[in-house]
This record gives structure tokens, sequence and C-alpha cells, in this order.
């Protein structure tokens, strides 16, 4: 039963980014809305915590409210993201604190978003300017949380949400894009999603224990 929503979330991720190979735009429209509902579904039934699938959940808002070309659903469907993003570094708090060990990766993060932002700026629209810098640090933070306590698993899907959303932004920005800047953005972020759910889970997994019996102590 628990293989079940993972298995139709694997057909509704094909059936998006092939809709987005082929510019088929029905394909997207309808696939999209479907895919962090069937992975927080699958996360449910895996014994995740609460905060696991709040985060998932904000995902399908996001993804479903920037499915609308306009401005105000942009800065919602962000929020939703936002929103997301606190979730998983509620989650990555219940881990404790990070060991001395990453900071290199907090360096590396730390770097990215200082080059990142000021070079993005003068290029976004105005009224997007600090919501876009806002949405960032916090970005950049989740993906420091969770690859600092949940492993290199988390850790990559963090890093490739941070890819994806970057993709977004120099999208908004004008910046010259890849060919079909969708379904890279797509691609970066279904990988990104799944391999969090993978890594959080593989982590929250009692040492012993078999494949199904994931046991959630749900913060």
């Amino acid at each position: 039963m628990r293989r079940l929503p993972l298995a139709v979330f694997g057909v509704a991720a094909v059936t998006d980014l092939v809709s987005l190979a082929v510019d088929w735009e029905p394909g997207h429209i309808a696939a999209k809305p479907l895919l962090m509902p069937l992975l927080a579904g699958y996360a449910a039934l895996s014994g995740a915590p609460r905060l696991l699938i709040a985060a998932l959940l904000l995902g399908w808002g996001g993804d479903t409210l920037l499915l609308f070309d306009a401005e105000p659903a942009f800065l919602a469907g962000m929020a939703s993201f936002a929103a997301g993003h606190v979730c998983y570094l509620a989650l990555a708090r219940t881990r404790g604190r990070a060991d001395a060990h990453h900071t290199f990766l907090l360096t590396t993060y730390c770097v990215v978003l200082t080059a990142t932002v000021p070079a993005l700026w003068p290029d976004l629209p105005t009224g997007l300017r600090v919501p876009v810098a806002a949405y960032s640090v916090l970005l950049t933070a989740m993906a420091y949380g969770v690859g600092s306590r949940f492993g290199r698993v988390a850790g990559l899907g963090g890093a490739l949400f941070v890819l994806s959303d970057t993709l977004i932004a120099t999208g908004v920005a004008e910046w010259p894009q890849p060919p079909r800047p969708d379904l890279w953005i797509m691609l970066t972020y279904i990988a990104a999603q799944s391999l969090l759910v993978t890594g959080i889970l593989g982590e929250r997994r009692p040492a012993g224990a078999a494949y199904g019996e994931v046991r959630s102590t749900t913060p």
C-alpha cells in the first residue's frame, strides 16, 4: 500500500517532464499539482513526521500558484514554498546542532548566497527584489540545515532545491536561459523533494529496523 502513491508519483513526474520536453502544456498543468500530494502520501505511509508532510503540502501550494502567470500568484507561491522551508528548518532543529565538519558546507552556501543575490538584484522587477532576497536567505538556510543534519542524500536534495529556484530567479531577471528552462526547473525540483524525503526518512530509521518499519517520533 505504501508503494502505490510512490509509483503514481513516478508516473506523474515522468508525465510532467515529458510534457515540458515536448511543450505540451495541458500535460504539465495536469501532472504538476499531483506531484507533492502523492509524495506526501508516500511519506505519511512511511511514518514521516508531520513537519515533513507539511513541507511537501506547502510545496504543492507553491506548485499550484506558480501555474498562474501573474506577480501576485508568484509572490503567494514563493510564500508557500518559504513556509515549507521553515518546516524543513524546524525538522532539522530536532536533530540538534551541526558539528564542525559542516563548516565547509556553511561557507559554500554563504558564498553562493552573497554572490547570487547582488548579481540578480538590479535585473529583478522592483517589487520582487526584497521578497526574492529574503526567500533566498531562507532557502539557503534550509539547504544547509538539512545537509548538515540529515546526511548526504538530503543534502543533495537541498542543493538541488537551491539550483531549481535559482533557475526560476534568473528567468524572472531575464538572464539567458538554457533550452526548455521549465524542464530543468522541474527536473531539479522533483529530484530535490524526492531526495529530501528519502534522506530524512532514511536518517530517522532506527538501526536494525526492517524496511517497512519506519517509526515516527513526530515533533
